[in-house]
C-alpha cells in the first residue's frame, strides 16, 4: 500500500522512501546489493565511481528476460506514493543507493515505447519534491532490466553534486571539450533552468533530443529507432544513442555515463584499468554523423 505523505515536511516522497526501506528490508521485499568502492589508477577515473558487487548477482543481471512483470502489480511492500491517476512511486528492488525510486506506469506501459507528457507530469510532481538524477534506459540494448516502462531518481541534496560526470556535462553547453570523441557525437545536450523544468519543456526537450540523435519521432516512427539512456538533472537533459549494452563483462546504461559503474565477477577491471572508462563507453554508444 502506498504511503500517505505529510506535505508539510520537504522531500515527503524522499522522506517516506526512506522509511518504507526500513519496513521493506525487514520484510525481505527489498534486498540491497553489497558493493565496494574499487580503487583503479587510471587518470580518466577521477569522473567516476567506479563499484564492485560484492554478494550474488540479482536476477536482472542474470536474466535478460522475465516472465513475470514485477510492476503489474508492483510489491505493496516497496510503493512508496501514487503520483497523478497514472503513475506510481516504489522502491528498487535491489538498490546500491538508498532509497533509489523508480516512477511507474500503473497500467502497461512499453519500456521501448515513447515517452508521453502524462510520464513527464508525473516526473515533474515527484521533482517539485524530491530532485536528483533522473535517467531512462529505452530497452535491453541500453540497459533496462524490465520491459514494463519505469523512470529511475537518484536522490540527491541541492548542495551536492548530481553525478561524477556532471563537469563533463556542463561543458558540453559551452563548447569546452572536443567533439571527436564517440561519446561527444552519441550524445546531445540541452540545458535547463528552473523555469524550463516543467512536463511541456522537457517533453520538447525529449522531442528535439530524439529528432537530433535520428531516434524518430512519435508521429513518424511507432517505436524509436534506436535505442538510448536519458539522464536529467535540474540543469540539463541528456540522450545518449546506443549501440549495445555490454562490453568487456560491463553493464553498461544510463548511469554508466553519469560516471557510476558497477563490476561484478565477470568484468575485466585490468582492461579498465588500462584504457580507462571513457574507452569503455565509447564501445556502447552509437555516433551520429
Amino acid at each position: 500500500m502506498a504511503t500517505k505523505l505529510d506535505k508539510s515536511n520537504k522531500e515527503s516522497f524522499w522522506q517516506a522512501a526512506l522509511k518504507r526501506t526500513k519496513q521493506a528490508v525487514k520484510s525481505d521485499s527489498l534486498q540491497p546489493l553489497e558493493t565496494e568502492i574499487i580503487k583503479i589508477y587510471n587518470d580518466d577515473l577521477q569522473n567516476f565511481e567506479v563499484r564492485k558487487l560484492v554478494a550474488e548477482k540479482p536476477p536482472h543481471l542474470i536474466n535478460e528476460t522475465h516472465r513475470k512483470n514485477p510492476f503489474l502489480p508492483p510489491d505493496k511492500e516497496l510503493e512508496i506514493a501514487n503520483i497523478g491517476k497514472d503513475h506510481i512511486l516504489i522502491l528498487n528492488k535491489y538498490p546500491v543507493q538508498v532509497g533509489h525510486m523508480l516512477l511507474i506506469t500503473k497500467d502497461w506501459a512499453p519500456q521501448n515505447g515513447w515517452l508521453s507528457i502524462n510520464d513527464f507530469r508525473a516526473l515533474e510532481i515527484v521533482s517539485e519534491d524530491t530532485q536528483g538524477l533522473w535517467f531512462f534506459n529505452s530497452s535491453s540494448t541500453s540497459g533496462a532490466s524490465q520491459a514494463h516502462r519505469h523512470l529511475q531518481l537518484l536522490r540527491r541534496d541541492s548542495k551536492e553534486q548530481v553525478c561524477p560526470r556532471a563537469k563533463w556535462f556542463d561543458n558540453q553547453l559551452t563548447n569546452n571539450v572536443q567533439t571527436k570523441d564517440n561519446i561527444s557525437k552519441g550524445t546531445h545536450v540541452i540545458a535547463l533552468g528552473s523555469k524550463s523544468f516543467n512536463s511541456k519543456f522537457l517533453y520538447k526537450s525529449y522531442l528535439d533530443c530524439c529528432l537530433k540523435m535520428e531516434v524518430g519521432t512519435p508521429s513518424n516512427d511507432k517505436i524509436p529507432r534506436k535505442a538510448y539512456n536519458l539522464i536529467l538533472s535540474k540543469d540539463w537533459f541528456i540522450i545518449v544513442v546506443r549501440s549495445k549494452e555490454k562490453i568487456k563483462g560491463f553493464s553498461i546504461n544510463a548511469l554508466g555515463f553519469a560516471g557510476y559503474l558497477l563490476a561484478t565477477e565477470d568484468s575485466d577491471i585490468s582492461w579498465l584499468e588500462c584504457n580507462g572508462p571513457i574507452s569503455l563507453l565509447e564501445e556502447v554508444v552509437q555516433p551520429v554523423k
